[in-house]
């Protein structure tokens, strides 16, 4: 198989997707662009900001990709690529494509809150209260994983992580022009990418070498003032910016692909089982954010929601960017399937999945003339630079969740609880997560994966009970949330039992915390489970004004 059938098959299946069942889903959701969204009947200029389509693509394509679509695809070729290959695109079309559009498009009819909310309209509070507790574990798990991927990035390229703090700056500076100078978005923004490129010359000219364990405390420092800050000075312009770097990454990796056209020499399906891994339902978790992720329903539900400037655009930042990212997870099996089983297993072994990729990347892009080192500094910032974007949104969104879980519990009738309060949650959320984070990525990852897929078969949940109780078609959620359930269920079952096995033979330091997240989580999943067959098999629907459309 050559490696140019397939990224070509892939963007134009993805294409015609977005094309015909992505306007569907638009016609069946009953979109209205004449409907005011939460960012203007809520704005408080911290929070909930209208930005245009462009900038609202950027940060949440930039925050929902992370490193995710490098790390899962390239971790799950173990299988083969043929499986990997085939998930991604069924995945992208008619799971997450559909999960994402439909968290963002749910979100802006209960005034940008999180699908915990909508939850609560439609199964009660409880049921919210449970999703609520659910999600926010969930992203301890993601604040753990990314904060070690972007140290270990940091540590293995020095280059990056000066460029990713000179970029931090720039973000601030672009953010001041555009929403408090009045500088136009356009010229900005060529200037933008025009120093962007001068951050990466200065970080490759002065590369900061630290430890991992310091960077560790940088980052968890970094995230808990990012968190806090308003979202038009970091959060909006960073992950704008972002975009172009991830673009500038993609289109520079299928150029190299097109000239060196590598040959595909990973087996395409290597066996069931490998090491104790089962394709099912491990396949499905390890993949992860190529695929379908329930962390895309949280920054959906959670920071885009707050952003969108009109309706129409929840099918271009919802389902559109869900393919792009269909697209990134595609040339990360690439760069993992031309290497031999050997060489895959010594990358992996030194740096990980993203060492396979920005060396994937930086061998396509010396074809056509850029030094392999430049290339792979550049997509080492790159991954970096998204890795850090999911990083400050997963903390953004646990401390919204956090707020929202208390805003029903008052200290007294004049006192709001102080857990409601922006910077106590934030900081419980950094500390938590950050202790999670000194277990490594490699221990974390599995549940990581276990845990976001069956959140992401939670929102499905909600979006089909959602639909029901609208009166409105709602297999498109149905079906993908009854295999979402069957798939992470199990996964956690087997992760129970590893786990179990490593506690009992006295590694509980290590071990002790995973089995405790790892039974939490299915105990609350089951018992939402029960909530959400009550809610389906209740034959009464709505005529409230959020069904409306």
């Amino acid at each position: 198989m050559n490696s140019i059938v397939l990224i070509l098959s892939a963007i134009i299946i993805f294409l015609l997707a977005y094309k015909s069942y992505g306007g569907w889903l638009l016609k069946k959701w009953g979109v209205e662009p004449n409907r005011p969204t939460p960012a203007h009947t809520r704005n408080d200029g911290v929070d909930y900001v209208p930005a245009k389509a462009p900038i609202l693509l950027g940060h949440h394509f930039a925050s929902i990709a992370g490193a995710g679509p490098i790390v899962g695809p390239i971790a799950a070729a173990i299988f083969g690529w043929v499986p990997v290959f085939l998930w991604i695109v069924i995945g992208s079309i008619f799971f997450g494509g559909v999960h994402d559009m439909g968290s963002l498009f749910t979100s802006i009819r209960y005034e940008g809150k999180s699908v915990g909310e909508v939850i609560e309209h439609t199964m009660g509070r409880r049921g919210k209260r449970l999703f609520a507790i659910f999600a926010w574990l969930t992203l301890l798990l993601v604040v753990a994983a990314f904060t070690n991927i972007c140290a270990n990035t940091f540590v293995s390229v020095p280059s990056a992580a000066t460029s990713s703090l000179l970029f931090m700056g720039l973000a601030v500076i672009f953010g001041i022009c555009v929403y408090r100078r009045g500088f136009g978005l356009g010229v900005s923004t060529v200037v933008g990418v025009i120093l962007l490129f001068v951050c990466i010359w200065l970080g490759m000219k002065f590369p900061l070498s630290l430890s991992k364990s310091t960077w560790l405390i940088i980052l968890l420092i970094y995230i808990f003032i990012a968190s806090v800050t308003p979202v038009w000075i970091l959060l909006q312009p960073r992950d704008y910016l972002n975009s172009f770097l991830l673009y500038a990454m993609m289109i520079g990796g299928f150029i190299g692909i097109v000239v060196m056209h590598p040959a595909i020499k990973l087996a395409p399906v290597t066996s069931f089982n490998v090491g104790g891994q089962y394709l099912f339902p491990m396949l499905f978790v390890t993949v992860a954010c190529g695929a379908i992720s329930g962390f895309h329903s949280l920054v959906g539900s959670g920071t885009s929601s707050k952003q969108l400037d009109n309706e129409r655009d929840v099918k271009l930042i919802g389902y559109g960017s869900m393919l792009i990212e269909g697209v990134l997870a595609v040339v990360a099996i690439i760069t993992a399937a031309y290497i031999s089983k050997g060489d895959l297993a010594a990358l992996l072994k030194n740096g990980g999945p993203v060492n396979v990729f920005s060396t994937g990347l930086g061998t396509f892009m010396d074809s056509f003339g850029i030094p392999f080192e430049i290339g792979k500094s550049f997509t080492a910032l790159a991954i970096s630079a998204f890795a850090l974007t999911s990083l400050d949104t997963a903390t953004r969104l646990g401390r919204f969740i956090f707020q929202e879980f208390f805003e029903s519990y008052k200290a007294s009738d004049k006192k709001a609880n102080p857990l409601t309060n922006r910077f106590v949650s934030t900081a419980i959320t950094v500390v938590l997560g950050g202790v999670l984070t000194f277990k490594g990525w490699e221990a974390i990852w599995p549940l990581f994966g276990s845990a976001n897929q069956l959140l992401a078969a939670l929102a499905l949940l909600s979006l089909a009970v959602w639909l029901k109780k609208c009166g409105k078609e709602h297999k498109m959620a149905t079906i993908p949330m009854v295999f979402m359930f069957a798939v992470t269920l199990a996964a956690l079952g087997l992760m129970i039992k590893d786990n179990l096995k490593l506690v009992i033979a006295g590694e509980f330091s290590k071990y002790g915390v995973l089995l405790i997240f790892s039974v939490l989580l299915t105990i609350l999943s089951i018992v939402l489970i029960v909530e959400a067959i009550k809610s389906l098999n209740d034959k009464t629907t709505s005529v409230e004004e959020n069904c409306k459309g």
